[in-house]
C-alpha cells in the first residue's frame, strides 16, 4: 500500500492547524508587521520544494509554503476580527486597535 496520500493531507491538516495560532498570536504580540517573515519562509520552502527529490517531503514543504503565504492574508484579516472585537487587542502594543473603534 502507498501511505504517501494520507500522510501528506494529515500533514497538511495538522501545518494549517498549526498556523491558526501563530497567525493569531503573532498579530497580537507584534501587530501586522509580521507579514514579511511570513512571506520570507513561504518563498524559500516553496523554492526549496524545487530541490527537494523525496515526493512525500517536497509536498509537505509545498504544503508548509504556501500556508506561510496564506498566513499574510490571514494576518490582515485578524487585524480586522480584532476591529470588530471578535478577538482581544494587546493592551500593551500602540493604539492602532483602539483607533477603529
Amino acid at each position: 500500500m502507498n501511505w504517501q496520500g494520507i500522510i501528506i493531507g494529515i500533514s497538511a491538516f495538522l501545518i494549517i492547524g498549526i498556523f491558526h495560532p501563530i497567525v493569531i498570536k503573532g498579530e497580537y504580540y507584534l501587530g501586522k508587521g509580521i507579514w514579511p517573515v511570513f512571506l520570507v519562509v513561504g518563498v524559500i520552502s516553496i523554492i526549496g520544494t524545487l530541490f527537494i527529490d523525496n515526493v512525500l517531503l517536497g509536498a509537505v514543504t509545498g504544503v508548509f509554503g504556501f500556508s506561510c503565504l496564506w498566513s499574510i492574508h490571514e494576518i490582515f484579516e485578524q487585524e480586522e476580527r480584532v476591529q470588530k472585537g471578535w478577538f482581544p487587542a494587546n493592551p500593551r502594543r500602540p493604539a492602532s486597535h483602539k483607533e477603529y473603534k
